[in-house]
């Protein structure tokens, strides 16, 4: 967990754009918000740097309950990937949820060469358990937990795959897609559990 901003940085993170999210102040204010997951740089020309979701929450946050930030475009937001150990939402999660969503999609329009909202961005590309099992949050399916039937989503030795497991197999594919990845349904060969192995659509 890295530690919360100072108060300088706070400033410069309640200044932002409130439409864009786009931020100024000093060189080393904006590197040690990025180093802390609150802003990103811009890959092109002028290279500005612009909140990440952590930043926006933060920033919409009452300041004595903001949360200490994590590093990545989710911040301290955590994806449910589903599994016995996963905990039950409580009643904020679906807001929590819509909003890491949303950020995501500004991510994207921010980061790909195109602007494009329709597919993953380099972030999803790094975090791929993560990413997926947002856009299946986000799109109302239930993860795993307990002896609550859901969806899991688990990393895979295959470069950009992740494997998804669960009996709405059909539906995950549909949500899946519909975000910007693209699905095949397998059979294990020792077990014969079904599954789906998906992966972020480059075009």
């Amino acid at each position: 967990m890295a530690r919360p901003p100072t108060p300088a940085q706070r400033r410069v993170i309640e200044g932002a754009d409130p439409g864009t999210g786009r931020l100024r102040g000093t060189d080393a204010q904006l590197a040690a918000l990025v180093r802390l997951g609150l802003a990103f740089r811009h890959p092109r020309p002028p290279h500005d740097h612009f909140l990440t979701p952590a930043g926006h929450r933060l920033r919409e946050a009452e300041p004595e309950s903001a949360p200490a930030p994590a590093a990545g475009p989710a911040g301290v937001f955590a994806a449910r990937v589903g599994g016995a150990e996963e905990i039950p939402a409580g009643p904020s999660r679906m807001r929590e949820v819509r909003d890491a969503w949303q950020g995501l999609l500004e991510l994207r329009r921010m980061t790909n060469p195109d602007s494009a909202t329709d597919r993953p961005c380099g972030w999803e590309r790094t975090h791929l358990v993560r990413a997926a099992a947002l856009a299946l949050e986000a799109a109302g399916h239930e993860p795993e937990h307990a002896d609550t039937p859901g969806y899991r989503v688990r990393a895979t030795p295959q470069p950009e795959a992740v494997a998804v497991y669960g009996l709405a197999l059909t539906e995950y594919t549909a949500t899946l897609e519909a975000a910007g990845w693209q699905c095949g349904e397998y059979t294990e060969a020792r077990t014969r559990t079904r599954h789906l192995l998906a992966s972020p659509r480059r075009v």
